[in-house]
């Protein structure tokens, strides 16, 4: 017998690679995507049983989860297939967990709080890299200043993407560098830059609109919330797109083109290269006297990470330690979650 588990969107890089770390640790979850040929192939190299079904079938999708007690939901781009395994989750009772970095599916999922309580379903996106890792941190700075009115967090070391993550990039366009003020997330007017300490000196940073922009404030209350990524030439000129040519980067035909563009890339990061990455976190607690803390955090390679964090979360679910309602990563597991897993370090500074 299978475990009452579902992997929906096995198919893709990351899904593979949870299947397969799934198998390593001895779970036996089910494997659901859309695609039988694909998902056939998927299934049997690990052995598992598998569930073809689309997202946009709804009594399909709710046959399905009625065999289970928690989704891991990896087919992206969340923006397009979230709402409907959400839907079909409170439908069934079932647990949703999914590795979105989108702001506005975590902002949909914390709008459905009551919907999920009265259903008894706990509603937790972001159980990957964005958002464990940060959202651990965030909490760790709130902890360490409760009274904190401003949180930073910088990211260097991320690598290369999968596909999926170059999709969701390229769909975000349209939004601009998202950054969260007075408890409102709002798009800043001009790029933000910052030189941040990463642990082998200053390098040039620039804000984005990571997940955390969402869930850090939900974690910590914390009002003023902004996001670095160290520097790349992408990531820079992005940042310097005109309202203009960020309108037309937006527009169907360009999003078509852009995405096809992707599809001729690498799916992802090699074993090698996963073996290698790392990635460097910090955080950066101000309060409204000026007074600071920052603490850094290292951890594996992002979808290596990955795979460890969110079977990590199925596993503490299937053993009852679900709290119904949207929920944080932090905010169930507590900000010292992240240091449960190997390669994973913590440190506190004393200024930046």
């Amino acid at each position: 017998m299978p475990d009452r588990i579902l992997i929906y969107g096995a198919t893709g890089y990351t899904g593979k690679l949870v299947a397969r770390t799934a198998k390593q640790q001895g779970l036996r979850p089910i494997l659901g995507g859309r695609s039988p040929a694909k998902l056939k192939s998927v299934a049997g190299q690990v052995a598992f049983e598998h569930r073809t079904v689309d997202l946009n079938d709804r009594a399909g999708l709710e046959k399905v989860l009625k065999e289970v007690d928690v989704v891991l939901h990896i087919a992206g781009p969340f923006s397009q297939t979230s709402r409907q395994m959400v839907d079909a989750c409170i439908a069934t009772g079932t647990h949703y967990l999914d590795i979105t970095g989108e702001i506005d599916v975590f902002e949909a999922c914390a709008a459905r709080d009551a919907e999920a309580k009265q259903a008894g379903v706990m509603l937790m996106p972001g159980v990957g890299f964005d958002v464990v890792p940060s959202d651990c941190l965030a909490a760790h700075m709130k902890r360490r200043m409760p009274d904190a009115s401003e949180l930073t967090l910088a990211i260097s070391g991320l690598g290369s993407m999968s596909r999926g993550t170059a999709k969701t990039g390229v769909e975000s366009i349209r939004f601009g560098t998202r950054i969260r003020r007075e408890g409102k997330i709002l798009s800043s007017k001009a790029p933000l830059v910052r030189e941040i300490d990463f642990g082998q000196g200053v390098k040039k940073s620039v804000a984005v609109g990571w997940g955390d922009v969402s869930t850090a404030y939900h974690s910590t209350g914390i009002p003023n919330i902004t996001v670095y990524f160290e520097a790349t030439a992408q990531l820079e000129q992005a940042a310097n797109i005109g309202p203009f040519l960020r309108w037309l980067l937006s527009t169907g035909p360009a999003q078509r083109m852009l995405k096809k563009k992707i599809d001729q890339q690498p799916e992802g990061p090699d074993d090698a290269q996963r073996a290698e990455g790392y990635s460097i976190l910090l955080g950066e607690a101000v309060n409204a006297a000026g007074d600071r803390v920052v603490s850094r955090l290292r951890t594996p390679e992002g979808y290596s990470l990955t795979a460890l964090t969110s079977l990590e979360i199925v596993r503490r679910v299937m053993q009852g330690n679900a709290v119904p309602g949207y929920q944080t990563p932090s905010s169930v597991f507590g900000p010292d979650f992240i240091t449960e897993f190997p390669g994973c370090e913590l440190e506190d500074l004393n200024s930046a």
